[in-house]
C-alpha cells in the first residue's frame, strides 16, 4: 500500500475523530482485523459487524437515556470509554465481561422493581447487554447517513487509542442509577440539544 493511501485512509479516520489507533483497536475484534481495515480504506462510510466478549462488550440503551448516561458519566465520573449512536440506541463500549455481570448487579439494586428506589423516578428503560457469544454492528469512522442524509450511525466518543479505557458493569450501573434520577428532575425543562456537548476524551482514566 502506498504512503499517499495510507495517509489519505488516516485522514479519513481523523475526520470523525476515529483516528488509525483507534481503527485498528476496533478492528482486532475481529477475526480478519486486516480485512477490516481494508475495507475502511476502500469505504470509510461502511458499517462493519464485530463480535463481543474478548476486546469489549457493548452495552445498548435507548438513545434518550443513552445520552443521560454518558452526561452522568462525564459530569460526575471517570468519563467513558468509546460510545456510538447506532439507528436510535446509544452503544457504550465496556470491558470484557460487564454484559454477564451488568443484569445480576441491576436485579441486587432492585432494578424495574415498583418497590425500589430506581423504579420510582420514573420509566427505566431496557438495557441490553452484547458479551461473549454476541456481535454489534458498529458505525464506519465517517459514519453511515439515514433518510434524508442524517447521520443515523456515528461516534459520539470516537475511540482514539488501541488501549482504551473501558467502564466496568459497577461504573455503568452508577450512571445507569443516576441517569434514572436525573431524568425526573429535568423532565419539566425542554429537551437540551444533543448534539452541543463535547467530551475532553483527555479525561478517560
Amino acid at each position: 500500500m502506498s504512503r499517499t493511501r495510507d495517509e489519505s485512509a488516516a485522514d479519513r479516520f481523523d475526520a470523525s475523530g476515529v483516528t488509525p489507533d483507534g481503527a485498528a483497536w476496533l478492528a482486532s475484534a475481529g477475526t480478519y482485523p486486516r480485512s477490516t481495515l481494508s475495507l475502511w480504506q476502500e469505504r470509510p462510510d461502511a458499517p462493519v459487524v464485530l463480535p463481543c466478549g474478548a476486546v469489549f462488550d457493548v452495552v445498548s440503551a435507548p438513545v434518550v437515556f443513552g445520552r443521560r448516561m454518558v452526561d452522568r458519566l462525564w459530569d460526575e465520573g471517570p468519563g467513558s470509554g468509546p460510545v456510538a449512536v447506532f439507528w436510535g440506541r446509544m452503544l457504550l463500549f465496556a470491558a470484557p465481561g460487564t454484559a454477564q455481570r451488568l443484569p445480576s448487579l441491576m436485579r441486587w439494586e432492585e432494578w424495574g422493581d415498583r418497590d425500589g428506589e430506581c423504579a420510582r423516578t420514573g420509566s427505566i428503560p431496557p438495557l441490553l447487554g452484547h458479551g461473549t457469544g454476541d456481535a454489534v454492528t458498529v458505525p464506519p469512522p465517517l459514519g453511515a447517513a439515514g433518510p434524508g442524509g442524517r447521520f443515523d450511525a456515528r461516534w459520539l466518543v470516537a475511540p482514539d487509542t488501541r488501549r482504551p479505557w473501558l467502564p466496568g458493569p459497577e461504573i455503568l450501573l452508577w450512571a445507569a442509577v443516576r441517569a434514572a434520577r436525573a431524568a425526573v428532575r429535568i423532565s419539566i425543562f425542554p429537551p437540551a440539544d444533543q448534539d452541543a456537548k463535547v467530551y475532553d476524551v483527555s479525561r478517560r482514566r
